[in-house]
């Protein structure tokens, strides 16, 4: 019996070292939100919304990420913040989530996606989306949208998912200052994985492609010392390492504030 028992000690023993460590391996900084979930093919969040109740976030329908009127196709509202796991200091800048919650008694627990367009500052866990009011608002039961956004901090799931723009091509849209030495573009409407890590520029006749560099978030500058020769050729690539390019994109009459629409897309 002396023997059994304290082979019984030894075993609990170990058991509780086990039990500390992996509690203290799945928990990360001083939140207080639980890092557990019971699909393995989600992980926990927390969520906030900021802005109108039924907006897109920031007033001027923009954000960090250099995006403008989110609040129309295809971004339609359904738009967030993200701490800089999500973020990535800009790189996450149009990257795709499926976000759900099913704890508060107004979740739907139904899976709807938002785009990455702007940056959490203030994380209060590990994982933090700050919402639009409509794309937390979209997560309620049928009616219980304003219930909802009253609970203020809920916990959520999310996943990243491909991104999917219906009907759109890769755009450019050229930045307010650019001029004949200086070339600023946001990237915008890329399947997959939505987000770019590089752009590179090459100009007429060159032969050769210019890095450019990341101004601040899906906005990528070139300063040059000479003047740069248009019509601009474009070359994107994701996080994956894909890339696109975008042939003769920028004309040789482009000009501050236009948009130039690609005909390449990920696939």
């Amino acid at each position: 019996m002396a023997a059994m028992s304290a082979m019984a000690v030894i075993a609990v023993v170990a058991l509780s070292s086990v039990l500390v460590s992996y509690a203290a391996a799945g928990r990360s900084g001083n939140f207080s939100a639980s890092d557990f979930t019971a699909d393995p093919n989600w992980e926990a969040a927390r969520a906030t919304w900021y802005g109108a109740p039924t907006g897109a976030g920031p007033m001027d329908d923009g954000g960090a990420c250099g995006f403008k009127n989110t609040n129309q196709y295809p971004f339609s509202s359904m738009t967030s913040c993200g701490n800089e796991p999500i973020f990535k200091d800009g790189k996450g800048c149009g990257s795709c989530y499926q976000i759900r919650c099913t704890n508060d008694p107004a979740c739907s627990g139904n899976p709807e996606t938002v785009v990455i367009t702007d940056m959490n500052y203030y994380p209060v866990a590990k994982y933090h989306f700050d919402l639009s009011g409509t794309a937390f608002g979209a997560m309620a039961k049928p009616g219980l949208n304003d219930k909802l956004r009253h609970a203020g901090i809920i916990d959520i799931q999310f996943k990243r998912v491909p991104c999917e723009f219906p009907g759109l091509k890769v755009t450019f849209h050229v930045e307010q200052g650019s001029n004949p030495v200086y070339f600023a573009v946001l990237v915008e409407y890329e399947d997959g994985d939505g987000d770019v890590v590089q752009v590179d520029l090459m100009e007429a006749n060159a032969g050769a492609w210019t890095p450019m560099r990341e101004s601040w978030g899906s906005i990528w500058r070139l300063d040059s010392g000479h003047r740069l020769q248009a019509p601009f050729s474009m070359r994107i690539t994701n996080e994956s390492g894909k890339q696109l390019v975008a042939d003769k994109i920028i004309p040789a009459n482009w000009a501050p504030s236009a948009s130039y629409r690609s005909i390449v897309q990920y696939s």
